[in-house]
């Protein structure tokens, strides 16, 4: 590995030439099963050929302009998320951390603009995720990533994930928002109860704070409906999203009602990058497929079928795996094993997956797979784990 590379990273001495769908290929032209997905990014797997197509298209026409001009495809692409959605305003990213600090901006933005600058802070939930940015991780509150940073941006309270009670316990005369992950991610693939998340939404109306769900992980397509929130049939005021909206292009997006993007006027947010015509030309394309008729409808099917397969494969091995978590195709297999040594067991068998806290394997695959590849992802974990079983 480069001395040239800082050493932020715990990577693994394993580097690939090529993808192709579900899989990639190293030089020595050996194939793994990626069910780790880039964490949760590539949601079409990998050179799928509507993008490719995009991408070349649009490169061979215009890839920067700044935000100084109109941008048609970014116009086209708001317009069909808000369509598509809750919202009736976007705001385009570089990445999932922007989008947050976007969210929370427009949030704290929202109450000064009505005249209470006083209401600034937000409440979190613990075990959260929302980005590496100081204002992200100190709204995650993990003692982990703040480590040695120096103080944390101020405003933010945190309560338990799932405890409406503690919630409402928490909110003050300075109350912004509630930051919410309809399921958690890093947090261990914990997924809000449909009840939790339909509470939230009363309590923001009961108490004329603003609900921001971070859908950067679980949104676009990733539980089998375009937003995680869907199922609990809410409507969050903002949300932020990323990395599967670019199906591995850099990209993400904060969304609002016109209500709280009421502040963000001109001079009040901006970005160099954000909304470029090559993002923008290949998020048209996710959407693409994502809106095709009848796709939500193979994910949840495929899901299904993975669960079950996973539900089976944890009641095989009790000494080996704890229990199936997560919705759609955002699925964690909660180890009694350490979960590291099950995920490089995993990867020496050919099937690539990424861990998360409370010792959980995270299971992340492109939303257009098949049950073939669920077979070989079951036939690769089926080995390990009486391999474990056994050494156990």
């Amino acid at each position: 590995m480069s001395d040239a590379v800082m050493p932020t990273y715990a990577r693994i001495d394993l580097a690939f030439e090529r993808g192709e769908g579900p899989y990639l290929f190293t030089a020595e032209n050996r194939r793994y099963l990626d069910f780790a997905g880039g964490i949760a990014v590539n949601s079409l797997g990998h050179s799928h050929p509507k993008l490719v197509a995009a991408l070349e298209e649009q490169g061979r026409k215009l890839w920067h302009i700044s935000n100084l001009y109109r941008i048609s495809g970014g116009e086209q692409l708001a317009e069909r998320l808000v369509a598509n959605s809750f919202a009736d305003k976007v705001f385009f990213t570089n990445s999932g951390t922007e989008a947050m600090e976007g969210a929370i901006k427009l949030a704290r933005k929202y109450h000064s603009h009505h005249g209470q600058p006083q209401k600034h802070r937000i409440i979190t939930c613990d075990n959260a995720f929302h980005g590496r940015t100081m204002t992200a991780l100190s709204a995650a509150g993990n003692v982990k990533h703040l480590d040695g940073f120096g103080p944390q941006t101020p405003g933010f309270d945190h309560v338990a994930f799932g405890n409406l009670n503690e919630l409402r316990a928490a909110i003050s005369d300075e109350t912004a928002a509630i930051l919410v992950e309809p399921i958690q991610g890093e947090g261990g693939i914990r997924a809000a109860s449909l009840d939790f998340l339909k509470g939230l939404r009363a309590v923001c109306d009961e108490f004329g704070l603003l609900l921001i769900l971070d859908e950067v992980q679980c949104g676009n397509g990733r539980t089998g409906k375009l937003f995680a929130h869907e199922w609990a049939e809410i409507e969050p005021d903002v949300l932020a999203t990323a990395k599967g909206i670019g199906g591995g292009f850099p990209l993400g997006a904060f969304l609002a009602t016109d209500k709280a993007a009421a502040g963000m006027v001109p001079g009040t947010h901006g970005s160099t990058y954000g909304g470029n015509p090559l993002a923008m030309a290949i998020g048209n394309a996710v959407l693409d497929v994502l809106l095709e008729d009848g796709f939500m409808d193979q994910v949840v099917e495929i899901a299904d079928y993975a669960r079950n397969k996973l539900e089976e494969l944890v009641a095989r091995y009790p000494a080996v795996f704890e229990e199936v978590r997560g919705s759609g195709l955002m699925l964690g297999l909660k180890c009694r094993v350490t979960n590291t040594d099950v995920i490089a067991a995993m990867r020496e068998g050919g099937l690539l997956s990424v861990g998360a806290a409370d010792n959980v394997i995270r299971l992340l695959p492109p939303l257009n797979i098949e049950r073939s590849h669920v077979d070989e992802a079951i036939a690769t974990l089926e080995s390990v784990s009486k391999d474990m079983a056994q050494a156990a």
